[in-house]
């Protein structure tokens, strides 16, 4: 759809671009005959029945497109609910608004379904504690269509500093309200400034309601004049003076302050395959803005004289080789190179992957060394310059899935989430940074249960239940020549079966359902692809 070119619609810019049904069957056609042998894996799947498997094909051939049809919306005007009361800012500031239980900010452009307000109600009637609340949004054409669907994710203060994702119309609780106040120095950004507030007082007042409340109109009303100062104005409050804000639009990135950055230790496991650990130590090398640097290569029983070679000189410049001997455990290797880790630090890095950006390692460690988050990912790109990494979403694909992948690696991403910093339940240990203590104090990597896969997975969902958060940094940027290290065999398969059961017996609850997720998406496509219906989620 067509959209206006102020700063608040950049969140929707996921559909911009999207080629049409006939020139998207023209590419497709291309690819095909460009790729004919990865056409024929589409097609025997889909002549063998193995309907995932075609679509994970397809997506490998054509990228990752979305395919997004809002949820229909129920005719007829919004309904009338004792206790409750819709009402902006302005009419809140001016006194013009009788407050009642439950007020819910709206903004001109915005308005509840049929049955919102009814389920607004029912929320806070079930849960005492509830503070504020806000739920999805479909976006409207100019003609008043449905075109595009706004499924958010749980509550993410990281991601609300950086895009406004939840948007005007909130509901809050009186008492919260009349307790905290609206700041009429913040116009357009008064429901944001008062979700932060109340989430610093208890994180758990504030919640999602995962289905449609509210219809978007871009067409119908702009933003207050001064909306992106005043969403700049409060991400620089949330800064307090120790960083700055860069702004790309309405999408922001907090960039803090680390005045005396410390060591960190650079692990890379490696066996043989000389070519990419060059690839991979020099490109660090040369793009790595970082001023105090430890690299610690694990070797894993290499045997080829020119990776021999190739070490020992390593080693003469200072790198730190480890010899890791013994059947390939990724998460082991890992572990012992983490114990011997002078850095305050540690960033994992598989051998396959190949930094480009200088200020890569500053972005993750700006994150990675506050107080209340552990792991950090980066954004990585594939041999194609698409989406390889941007956060792992638990639950799809059968297990777990890599956000975005596929898609090109300048897409937005789905409600701008490949261009800001925002929450994740975990991230690939293909680049991964994390304080040593935090690593520690949960017990690093899981060995015995993750040798090889889903040690990553495992790691960031310790870290959460320790009370850190995993951000996905898309700020960070990388190559990653995923696998291309490895080689499967019926040993492997056998202990990945293994490890799928063990992820599974560990954190079967969890994999059901991913807050950072929204249950809209369907689960059998790429992530961010493709909706199906679903019922009514529980809170979030």
């Amino acid at each position: 759809m067509r959209l206006p070119p102020h700063p608040a619609f950049d969140l929707l810019r996921f559909a911009d671009g999207q080629p049409g049904p006939a020139r998207r069957w023209l590419v497709r056609l291309l690819l095909a005959l460009k790729r004919p042998g990865e056409a024929r894996d589409v097609a025997r799947a889909l002549l063998a029945g193995k309907r995932v498997r075609a679509r994970d094909k397809a997506a490998i051939l054509w990228g990752g497109r979305h395919a997004l049809v809002p949820p229909p919306i129920a005719p007829g005007d919004p309904e009338a609910v004792p206790g409750l009361r819709v009402a902006t800012p302005d009419e809140i500031h001016e006194g013009t608004a009788a407050l009642a239980a439950i007020v819910v900010l709206t903004a001109p452009g915005h308005r509840l379904v049929p049955g919102a307000a009814t389920a607004i109600a029912e929320a806070f009637a079930a849960d005492p504690g509830l503070g504020a609340l806000y739920g999805d949004a479909a976006v409207l054409g100019a003609g008043g269509e449905p075109r595009l669907p706004m499924l958010r994710p749980a509550f993410d203060p990281d991601y609300l500093l950086a895009a406004d994702y939840v948007g005007p119309v909130v509901a809050f609780r009186r008492t919260a309200l009349d307790r905290l106040g609206l700041d009429s120095s913040l116009p357009g950004a008064e429901a944001a400034d008062l979700l932060l507030r109340l989430a610093a007082e208890d994180p758990s007042a504030v919640r999602h309601l995962p289905r449609l409340l509210s219809t978007w109109s871009p067409a119908a009303a702009s933003p207050p004049e001064g909306w992106a100062s005043s969403r700049r104005t409060l991400a620089e409050r949330h800064l307090a003076g120790a960083g700055r804000v860069e702004a790309a639009g309405s999408l922001l990135t907090l960039r803090r302050d680390l005045p005396a950055p410390p060591l960190a230790s650079l692990v890379i496991p490696t066996r043989d395959r000389v070519e990419l650990l060059r690839a991979c130590i020099e490109s660090i090398r040369a793009h790595t803005d970082w001023p105090s640097l430890e690299i610690i290569v694990c070797d894993n029983d290499s045997r080829h004289p020119r990776t021999f070679a190739y070490l020992q000189r390593l080693a003469g410049e200072g790198v730190r080789v480890l010899p890791c001997p013994g059947p390939f455990n990724f998460a082991a290797m890992n572990n012992r190179a983490a114990a011997e880790a002078r850095g305050r630090l540690l960033v994992f890095v598989n051998n396959d992957v190949v930094a480009h950006q200088s200020d890569w390692l500053r972005r993750m460690a700006e994150e990675a060394l506050r107080p209340e988050v552990g792991a950090v990912g980066a954004k990585l790109l594939d041999v194609r310059e698409r989406i390889q990494h941007g956060g792992i979403v638990l639950g799809t694909g059968g297990l777990v899935t890599h956000a975005h992948r596929h898609f090109p690696g300048t897409a937005p991403g789905y409600l701008a989430s490949l261009r800001v910093t925002h929450r994740v339940s975990a991230v690939t240990a293909a680049c991964l940074a994390v304080e040593a203590q935090k690593f520690r104090a949960v017990g690093g990597f899981d060995e015995a249960a993750f040798a090889v896969d889903f040690n990553d997975v495992d790691l960031c969902l310790r870290l959460d239940a320790a009370g850190y958060r995993t951000l996905m940094v898309p700020g960070a940027v990388l190559h990653h020549h995923e696998a291309a290290s490895r080689r499967w065999n019926p040993e492997a398969r056998l202990r990945h079966e293994a490890e799928v059961a063990a992820l599974r017996a560990r954190w079967g609850a969890r994999l059901a359902a991913d807050p950072w997720y929204h249950p809209g998406f369907d689960p059998r496509a790429g992530t961010y692809e493709r909706l199906r219906p679903y019922a009514e989620a529980p809170l979030r």
